[in-house]
């Protein structure tokens, strides 16, 4: 029992290190944990309610501290703004993608971590097209492409970070695994 409370406090723990990271000031944009957290969530924590919601909390919370520095002229990143409910929902999708990983492997990690991205990048970019255009984008096949193009920097860094702290929370999590399987069978 002890070292199934290991996990669940060093998941909490984990999530909430990738919320604060999330907000530092002057870190490359798209260059976060949220994708890799979301991955991670729902390809280990089996009670599927809590995959999506720690993930999100970890969001929100990391949004609320946008908010707050925001507020208080520490930042120039709004916390909360309109159609915000969108990027909530496609980074879920993330997390379904989470849960069609069936055996965690080294392979497997590194796909999801390809799959994961590109589906946010792919969705999230056609979501700002099609509700304003991007930046001034005419609503045509051309301007839908100018507005992929667009967010290409920022699908570059999210593949390296989902990539990265994919590595860091897998890592960790067979770590704290294996050491409960050791202390299980002492």
């Amino acid at each position: 029992m002890k070292a199934n409370k290991t996990i669940v406090w060093s998941l909490i723990f984990m999530m909430l290190v990738a919320c604060i990271y999330r907000v530092i000031p002057a870190r490359p944009y798209g260059f976060a944990p949220q994708l890799a957290v979301a991955l991670f969530a729902g390809a280990v924590i089996s009670n599927k309610k809590w995959a999506i919601l720690l993930p999100l909390f970890s969001m929100f919370f990391s949004d609320l501290l946008y908010h707050f520095m925001f507020t208080y002229k520490l930042g120039n990143v709004p916390g909360f703004y309109d159609g915000q409910w969108v990027n909530y929902l496609l980074y879920t999708g993330v997390i379904l993608i989470g849960f069609l990983m069936k055996k965690i492997t080294i392979k497997n990690i590194a796909l999801f971590s390809l799959i994961g991205p590109t589906a946010y990048f792919l969705s999230s970019n056609f979501v700002v097209w099609v509700g304003g255009g991007g930046w001034g984008r005419p609503k045509t096949f051309s301007g839908l492409l100018q507005c992929y193009e667009d967010g290409v920097p920022f699908y570059t860094m999210s593949l390296l970070s989902t990539l990265i702290f994919c590595t860091v929370l897998f890592g960790s999590w067979f770590l704290i695994y294996k050491k409960r399987e050791t202390i299980a069978i002492q």
